[in-house]
């Protein structure tokens, strides 16, 4: 019988799991270390389960983030994994913004403490809109973050779903560049129940910046960065 791979983990490497989560526990305490230190903390944990749980990485576009700090990155979502995919890859400290039902899962939990992310109730407008204005605010004095355009996973594998409008309204209210990122096949870690090596790519996209979007609407931002991942998704799938 195939196991799920996170219950592969928990039972071949459980001597590993302690440590994990004192480590994210540890990454946690913003008083005694700094984001950068923090980050780094999670950083680390999330290249060991990577590592353990049999994931393959292809990465490319490092170059395309921005030299200065204060940008968004702006993923299409296949699920739990794209998180540990991102911080796993990117050497930039960042900060998550993810809906309220994620922030209760083991590890999840610990990580979006650890990084000062934000959880946002999608029922609850108003404070939806306090979440644009604190992420406004801390992308002006240089946090990055990461914020999901199509607000739930994907049903359907590489192909992204809609990318809403109201994601970028931080990024223009602040001029923040936008960073696309394509994630293909980060569904299968967790979805597929098999625990051999399993490929996975993520690729960093040449940025946005507000000179080039400035004269665009929010849902216009949201259906080019869309356009921008899934040009990417399908030319690197040709290839397979």
């Amino acid at each position: 019988m195939k196991i799920n791979r996170i219950a592969y983990l928990f039972t071949r490497r459980f001597y590993k799991v302690p440590w994990l989560f004192q480590q994210i526990n540890q990454a946690g305490n913003s008083k005694k270390y700094t984001i950068k230190e923090r980050y780094n903390k999670v950083k680390n944990v999330c290249h060991k389960v990577n590592f353990y749980a049999h994931v393959n990485i292809k990465c490319t576009g490092i170059e395309n983030l921005p030299t200065e700090n204060g940008f968004i990155l702006t993923p299409n979502h296949q699920g739990l994994f794209d998180v540990l995919l991102m911080i796993d890859t990117c050497d930039k400290p960042f900060s998550i913004v993810m809906r309220k039902e994620l922030a209760k899962i083991p590890l999840l939990k610990q990580v979006i403490k650890a990084l000062d992310g934000k959880v946002i109730d999608r029922e609850d407008p108003r404070q939806g809109m306090q979440i644009i204005k604190e992420m406004s605010e801390e992308i002006l004095k240089g946090r990055n973050y990461v914020i999901f355009p199509e607000g739930t996973r994907s049903k359907k594998g590489n192909i992204p779903g809609e990318f809403k409008g109201g994601s970028f309204k931080s990024a223009v209210k602040v001029k923040a560049p936008i960073v696309p990122v394509a994630l293909i096949d980060s569904f299968k870690p967790f979805d597929i129940k098999d625990t051999k090596t399993v490929d996975v790519q993520i690729h960093y996209l040449e940025p946005l910046y507000y000179e080039e979007y400035k004269n665009m609407k929010t849902v216009e931002i949201a259906a080019y960065i869309k356009s921008k991942i899934t040009d990417k998704i399908e030319q690197e799938t040709k290839k397979n």
